[in-house]
């Protein structure tokens, strides 16, 4: 192990000889200068691991030495060493990126607290994090066999989703590997789970969770008040881990109120469980009642046209008709800058809904496009990109604004998505449906163990193409492929993100209330 350079300077360092000779005790190599120039020359000549600077020293001060420091080597940490506690000094040297500030007169055992969080910090987190889900390992194991209601699924699921961010910056690959295995076994039972339960959830008076068709009524619509503006952004596609790893950029303008993890319903696809949010209703409900505007898979044309007008009607039927209230649509950055050049003329509105759309085209592009399966290659990859999109978009400049002009914010989503890894062989007619993760139509052949089979699709609310149509939900990370072309197709959509099926990551989604801070 290479030893740790330190440059010291002070320009009272005799005075600080004991605390020099406790470092080297530790095995630090500790190189002493008594002034900002002298320092740095020696920069030129070594390169340390970090700098303590005194910031009151004739000739150059501490605070210009920093700036000196930075301009020539401007990720070497330097701890900023003062007597004085003036703010302005602080907010100088914390302006100028320093990596700790220390009051005089400092002890021995603050100085190595300091170098251990500015050196061994990765060290430290990835040995504490290893330690630690060891420890939770045994008990996720232990929740799996007991885990049995809607609840304990969605908590167990983030507390997977906790794990996966805090392990994927640690070198151990072996945990990593263990939390996948935990995922897929988790998928598994999760499968079983919805299997034996999502049709009783429609029965009446029956203990279900907040579903797509009741997230408005029970979530929303309680939210909702002419005192307050309200922001509803849904963006499309959005699953729980990417939630998270937005969540703190979203912290910096407001604060949690609450979050409250929701189902999707089946097909966890847009055309049914968005429209099925906006409606307040179920599929087969809104073909009944809505013929106009709603589409089935085999029908041509748009599937997602009438949100607009799903939404009025809810709002009626709901008592919330003197609520004004505007939607946006957003799929391409020209009419995001425009939304965002216009948030000004919507803090009159009681409601604005705004649906945007990139991450749902991130997963498909990643099954089309080279560069995005290379910048997508994993879930970590598909984290990443997502957080650098939400971090440069429009979105984000609208939730900004948003703050400034005292909103509410509600974040949520349609459903989520999972890296397919697995095909399943399906055969069906001409009329079944393109889906990768779900199917409808008659007479489709499948492997009974890889799918939820809805035989009567009026059980689960869903509309029949034809009289004898079912449909067939995909479990865990399996794809539908046909045996024509069988490999060809199976090496195409493997490691693609897909939806429509059951799994934790598809059903199991975020809502978020926030109010300004």
């Amino acid at each position: 192990m290479n030893t740790i350079q330190i440059l010291w300077i002070d320009d009272e360092i005799d005075l600080l000889k004991p605390h020099i000779l406790f470092l080297e005790q530790r095995h630090y190599k500790v190189t002493t200068c008594t002034s900002g120039s002298e320092a740095l020359d020696i920069l030129e000549e070594v390169n340390f691991d970090i700098v303590f600077l005194d910031e009151n020293m004739p000739g150059l001060s501490g605070l210009e030495t920093l700036n000196e420091i930075k301009e020539k080597r401007d990720t070497l940490p330097v701890v900023m060493i003062t007597k004085s506690e003036e703010e302005y000094i602080m907010e100088e040297a914390i302006g100028n990126k320093i990596a700790d500030y220390l009051i005089k007169p400092v002890n021995p055992n603050q100085i190595l607290l300091s170098l251990k969080k500015n050196l061994d910090h990765s060290r430290l987190i990835s040995e504490k994090t290893t330690s630690n889900y060891q420890q939770e390992f045994r008990k996720i194991a232990m929740d799996l066999s007991m885990v049995n209601t809607f609840e304990e699924w969605a908590t167990l699921y983030q507390k997977l989703i906790y794990w996966e961010i805090q392990l994927e910056d640690i070198e151990d690959i072996g945990m990593f590997e263990i939390l996948e295995s935990q995922k897929i076994e988790a998928n598994a039972q999760f499968g079983k789970f919805i299997d034996k339960n999502y049709e009783s959830w429609f029965e009446a008076n029956a203990e279900a969770p907040v579903m797509s068709h009741t997230l408005f009524k029970d979530k929303i619509a309680p939210e909702l008040s002419k005192e307050q503006p309200t922001l509803l952004v849904i963006i499309d596609n959005l699953r729980f881990d990417q939630w998270k790893v937005f969540e703190p950029i979203i912290n910096n303008y407001y604060k949690k109120e609450s979050e409250t993890p929701f189902y999707s319903i089946l097909p966890t696809a847009t055309q049914y469980a968005r429209n099925a949010i906006f409606s307040g209703l179920m599929p087969s409900d809104m073909e009944k009642l809505f013929p106009q505007y709603w589409k089935n898979d085999t029908d041509e044309g748009g599937k997602n046209l009438y949100e607009a007008e799903f939404l009025e009607s809810q709002l009626k039927r709901l008592g919330l008709r003197h609520l004004t209230y505007e939607y946006h649509k957003i799929t391409n950055l020209k009419t995001g800058k425009k939304l965002v050049e216009n948030f000004n003329t919507l803090k009159n509105n009681d409601l604005t809904v705004v649906v945007y759309n990139f991450v749902d085209m991130l997963s498909h592009s990643k099954t089309e496009m080279e560069v995005v399966k290379e910048l997508a290659s994993n879930d970590k990859a598909y984290r990443s990109l997502a957080l650098s999109w939400f971090k440069n978009s429009p979105l984000l400049e609208m939730i900004h604004q948003a703050q400034l002009l005292g909103f509410k914010l509600i974040i949520t989503t349609d459903h989520g998505t999972i890296n397919v890894k697995n095909p399943s062989k399906v055969v069906g007619d001409r009329d079944t449906s393109l889906n990768l993760r779900y199917k409808t139509g008659r007479s489709l052949t499948y492997e009974t163990k890889d799918v939820l089979v809805a035989k009567d699709p009026k059980k689960i609310h869903l509309p029949s193409i034809n009289m004898s149509s079912s449909y067939i939900f995909a479990k865990g990370d399996l794809f539908f492929a046909y045996p024509n072309n069988y490999n060809h197709y199976v090496s195409y959509y493997r490691n693609s993100y897909q939806h429509g099926g059951v799994s934790l990551e598809e059903m199991i989604i975020p809502f978020v209330v926030f109010n300004p801070k």
